[in-house]
Parts: C-alpha cells; sequence; structure tokens
C-alpha cells in the first residue's frame, strides 16, 4: 500500500511509469504471497449468472476472507500493469489508485502505513513481452471494468456498514465507512475512463458489435451488473436511515451530513463523467440496450439518469441542482 501511494500520478512519462511498474511488481509479489496460504479459484470453471458476467469474466462465490483478497488483489495486480501504458489522465490515476488502496486495506485487513512491504526486485521492473496494440486494447476494456465491478462491490459494502453503524448509534464508525465509500465512488469514473483508453474508432468496430445480438443473446448493460445493483441497493438502505435534508442534519450531525454529501455528490459526479465519456466512445450513436422505440440516444439517456440522481439528491447536499430538482417535480406532476 506504501508503493502504491508513492506513485508520483503526475509525474513525467518515464517516471511515472516506472512508478508504476514498481507497484504493480509489488501487487505480484502480494499475489504470491496470498497464493501460498491458498490457491485462487479458476473462475472460469464456475458458470456465469448473466451474460455480462461471461463477457467480463466475472464471476460470483463464497469466499474465505484470504481467497477474496487474493482475487481483489489480482484484480489491481492486472490493472496496474496495465496502467504502466495506459495514457489515463494523472487526476484519474490518482483517484483510482485511491480506491485500489482502500481495496486492499478493506480485503487484506491491514491498516495504512503498518504491516509487511512487498518490495519487488530490480530485475521485476523490466517491461515484458510487447503484445499487439489491438490485444492490448482489447484487454484494457476487460480490465478497467473488472476494476469498476471490484469498486462496485467494496462501495456496497462500505455503505451498508455505514447504515448498519448509524442504525445502532455508532456515528464515528459510520463516518470512516462513508469516507472509504467515497474514495470507492471516486474511483468509479476513473476506473470507466481506464477501461476506455483505447481509440473510439477501435471500440466502435472491433468491441462494441460483440456487446449486442447476434454475438450475445441480449445486449450489455450496466443494469446486469450485480455489483452495482448491490451498491445502488446500499445507497438506497442508507438514505431510508438518513433521510433528512442537508439544513436538517447538519444541525444536529454537521459531521454525518458532510460525510453523506461527499458521497451523495461523488455519485453526482460519477453520473455526469459518465454522460461525457459515452460522447466520446459513441458520439450521438443509439445505446446498444436502448429500446428501438426510445427516441433518445445513448448520452440523452445518461444524461436523464444523471439529472433524476441529482433531482433526487438536491435537498441532501450543500450545493443542490433545485433547478433539476424542480423541472423533474414539474414533469412528474403533468
Amino acid at each position: 500500500m506504501r508503493v502504491l501511494a508513492g506513485v508520483a500520478t503526475h509525474a513525467r512519462p518515464v517516471e511515472r511509469t516506472f512508478a508504476l511498474r514498481h507497484a504493480a511488481a509489488a501487487a505480484g509479489a502480494l499475489v504470491a504471497a496470498l497464493s501460498d496460504q491458498a490457491p485462487a479459484v479458476v473462475g472460469e470453471a464456475l458458470p456465469a449468472d448473466s451474460i455480462s458476467q461471461s463477457f467480463f469474466r466475472v464471476r460470483e462465490q463464497e469466499l474465505s476472507d484470504q481467497q477474496a483478497a487474493l482475487h481483489g488483489v489480482l484484480v489491481i495486480h492486472r490493472a496496474l500493469e496495465d496502467l504502466c501504458e495506459a495514457p489515463l489522465s494523472g487526476g484519474d490515476l490518482a483517484l483510482e489508485l485511491a480506491g485500489m488502496r482502500q481495496a486492499m486495506v478493506d480485503l487484506t485487513g491491514a491498516t495504512p502505513g503498518t504491516g509487511r512491504d512487498f518490495e519487488p526486485s530490480a530485475a521485476v521492473l523490466e517491461p515484458g513481452m510487447e503484445a499487439s496494440l489491438e490485444d492490448v486494447w482489447s484487454a484494457r476494456w476487460l480490465i478497467g471494468h473488472q476494476v469498476h465491478v471490484l469498486f462496485n462491490v467494496c462501495a456496497a459494502v462500505a455503505v451498508a456498514d455505514a447504515a448498519g453503524r448509524l442504525r445502532l448509534g455508532d456515528s464515528d464508525a459510520a463516518l470512516l465507512r462513508l469516507s472509504d465509500a467515497t474514495v470507492y465512488v471516486r474511483g468509479f469514473p476513473a476506473a470507466m475512463t481506464h477501461a476506455s483508453t483505447i481509440p473510439a474508432e477501435y471500440y466502435r468496430a472491433s468491441i462494441r458489435h460483440t456487446m449486442a445480438p447476434p454475438s450475445v443473446d441480449v445486449p450489455l448493460s450496466g443494469r446486469q451488473h450485480r455489483g452495482y445493483k448491490l451498491f445502488r441497493a446500499a445507497m438506497r438502505d442508507l438514505l431510508s436511515v438518513v433521510p433528512d435534508s442537508f439544513e436538517h442534519l447538519a444541525a444536529r450531525a454537521p459531521e454525518l451530513a458532510e460525510a453523506r454529501g461527499a458521497l451523495l455528490e461523488a455519485d453526482i459526479v460519477d453520473g455526469e463523467r459518465h454522460v461525457t465519456l459515452a460522447y466520446s466512445m459513441v458520439h450521438l450513436d443509439r445505446s446498444i440496450a436502448q429500446n428501438p422505440e426510445g427516441p433518445d440516444n445513448a448520452v440523452a439517456e445518461l444524461r436523464l439518469m444523471r439529472h433524476r440522481r441529482a433531482a433526487q439528491y438536491a435537498s441532501l447536499i450543500r450545493f443542490g441542482d433545485h433547478y433539476v430538482a424542480e423541472a423533474v417535480a414539474s414533469l412528474r406532476h403533468k
């Protein structure tokens, strides 16, 4: 974790790549140490619960704490190796690495700044064999989505923990878990941008059609990701525990109001970033999962989702989008 924290996300390209190779090698050493305790589950041998799971090579199974840590670190290890070459911005890299560090804390039970360091040898830092750019881009699309799934699941657990602590009256613990959840949610768009650091032309020509019939039985959609469903359910539960407006909550529990607000703001920004990311990849094309009779394109559908989320949160955050909230309320009355 100390190695991850030390990555200079805004350094010159050579220095940044060296730091990322060092972090990837350290994650590989941690994978080896965890594998010595028990081997990884062969995910491809498990049945997929959805077409989305099959496509993105994600599986669900009850795991021991050690195996959960191993598989989480495996995702992080692969992502770090890819980030050595991915042209991700320094800001997004910082957010994705922060999510990775938090995942390592949650999955391994380690405390930041303590525990054994997994330092790679200098020989491990050398880059591997060159793969074709097309193979790198196809793999990156899956790797970034797997990081997104990891962050979704970890965020869902953190939000559920926070809601549970609030029900028990343990506000200090709830504040910590809300902070953890916010780290993950801020990492959502960073992971998706990581997946999308491929040419839009390559995505449209070689990847997009594989996520729709006839390549798959039904079009792939984010709504099919169970980890994201768990996160959204946890968010609904949290707001059932603390449904107060920002002003009312701040009057009795200012730290809680700010922590909840930070999480909700991150959730809105995730929706906003999804809009702009979709535009950069598909421009004004229709969504592959969209109803053929619908009037909108992919960007408009995502923008509508953002507006609904912003309207829902308008009274719950300090700088709520009240204009959109009033517009959405007016449309509902009509």
